[in-house]
This record gives structure tokens, sequence and C-alpha cells, in this order.
């Protein structure tokens, strides 16, 4: 694969995943969709998709997905969207993003990993930009939705954590967890009861799942072989970036001095972490 192939899947994935933000946000900003429902048409639309995409490669490599992953993802889906009924694209693409990466270095952490000096001040940067961003104001996003994009945050780090120690093929272990974790978001929508399915809304629900996450993982995966660790952990830093730009440019949303504080903090910190864990490997 050619340096310029690598690079043009990449972008194409990050900009698939702060997609997910948006076409979130949007519909249940700009539509009268339900939650519960949107979770449950991106997480079938993303089966069915992945589904697809297995089905056309027959890669001959074996990959199953199962119950517990398919879980964290369920978890991750579920919060994901109810926390987007009070958050911005940006400041939901930072708290899960930040949450997602405390998560794994956590892990790192727990399994034995040392860290040095500037990472931890790094750790310590990130955590109070995402106290700053959270402490009462005028500014501040609505704590119980804060709350849940975090939870979404842990469980896709599980999630990640998990399907690395999977091996196999990862479209088809990831179209393994999205086909179990699909009819526990429908017992979801069925819990709530009186689902509101608005046509713009099924619409939006549908692109996050078949694109943003079916095709937007596909192209992750094929782009991943090619890069090191440490720059694909990196590049993921541009994601709660571009859902931020593309909030106000798309959304009308408003991108305020305290989430651009909070944005420095907690990425810059955990650039900090990265960075230094590969001159440590080196």
């Amino acid at each position: 694969m050619s340096s310029f192939r690598t690079v043009a899947l990449t972008t194409l994935a990050m900009l698939a995943f702060a997609g997910n933000s948006l076409l979130c946000r949007s519909a249940l900003k700009h539509t009268s969709m339900d939650a519960a429902s949107f979770t449950a048409i991106r997480l079938l639309s993303g089966a069915l998709m992945l589904w697809l995409l297995v089905y056309i490669r027959r890669s001959p490599t074996p990959g199953r997905g199962n119950w517990l992953s398919a879980l964290a993802l369920f978890v991750y889906a579920a919060g994901f969207s109810f926390a987007y009924l009070g958050l911005t694209a940006a400041t939901g693409a930072l708290l899960l993003f930040g949450a997602v990466q405390a998560t794994m270095i956590s892990h790192g952490i727990w399994s034995g990993e040392r860290l040095r000096s500037i990472q931890l001040l790094g750790l310590l940067l990130a955590f109070a930009g995402l106290i700053g961003l959270l402490l009462p104001g005028l500014s501040a996003p609505p704590l119980a939705s804060a709350l849940l994009m975090i939870l979404a945050g842990i469980a896709w780090g599980v999630y990640s954590l998990r399907g690395k120690a999977a091996g196999g093929d990862p479209t088809k272990v990831t179209a393994g967890n999205f086909l179990r974790a699909a009819p526990i978001s429908l017992g979801l929508s069925m819990l709530f009861g009186h689902p509101s399915l608005d046509p713009a809304g099924i619409w939006l629900a549908m692109a996050s799942g078949a694109l943003a996450s079916g095709i937007g993982y596909a192209i992750w995966y094929a782009a991943l072989p090619r890069l090191q660790a440490t720059h694909a952990a990196t590049v993921q830093l541009s994601v709660p970036v571009i859902a931020a730009v593309g909030g106000v440019l798309l959304l009308s949303e408003t991108f305020t001095f305290r989430l651009l504080l909070a944005a420095v903090a907690i990425l810059g910190g955990i650039a900090l972490v990265i960075l230094e864990r590969r001159h440590a490997t080196q």
C-alpha cells in the first residue's frame, strides 16, 4: 500500500469517526428521532453493511465476535446516543475520545506499564482539562449527558482492548459483534416503547451505522497495518477537532473559550503520554 493511499484511508476513517458525532447530534437535535431508536437503527445498519463487506471480501482469515464485546459495543452506542441529547458535537467527541484513551492508558498501567514524569504530567493536564470542562458554569455541559458520554468512552475503550486480544480478521470480528449487539439495542428500543421514527432521523441513523461505522471501521482496519501504534493513537487526536469544526459549520454550534481550553489540555495531555511512550520504546 502506497503512502498516499495510507494517508487517504486514514483521513477518510477520521472523517467517518467524527461523522458519527455529527450525524447523531443532527438526528437528535433537528428531527423527532429518539435516542433508543437511533441506537437500534445504527447498530442494525452497521451489522448489515459489515456482513455485506465480509461476504464481498471472502477473506480466508477467521474471525468472529463474542457476547462480552457485543455488550461493550452496545453500552458505547447507547450511551453515545443518549449523551448527545444534551451535548454539542464537539463536547461529546472530546469527552468520548478522552474517556477512550484514559481507559486504554489505565489498562496499560494496570498491566505493569511504567509512566515517565512527562507522561504523568500529561495525565494530570488531561484530567485538569476534564475537570475544568465539567465544573459548574454557564458553558458547562449537562452533567448527566457528560457522564453518559464518559461511560460510552469507557465501554469503547474496553471494546477496543478486547478487540486487540481477539485476533483474526478485524472486519469479521466487528461484524460478529454488531450482529450480536443489534438485538440488544432492539430490546432497549422496545423497553422505552412508542419509538419516534422520523424519516430524516432514520436516514441519519442508517448513515451513521452503514457509512460512518460499518465502512468507516473497514477503512480504518485497511489503513491500520501500515501505521505504527503511536501514529494510529496520535492521529485520532484529530477526531474531536474535526467534530468541532463540523459542529460549527454544519450544525451552527458555538465553540466556547472554555471548550477550547479543555480541548487543548485534554488532547495535549494525552499526546504527551502517547508520544513519550514512543520515545521510551525506541
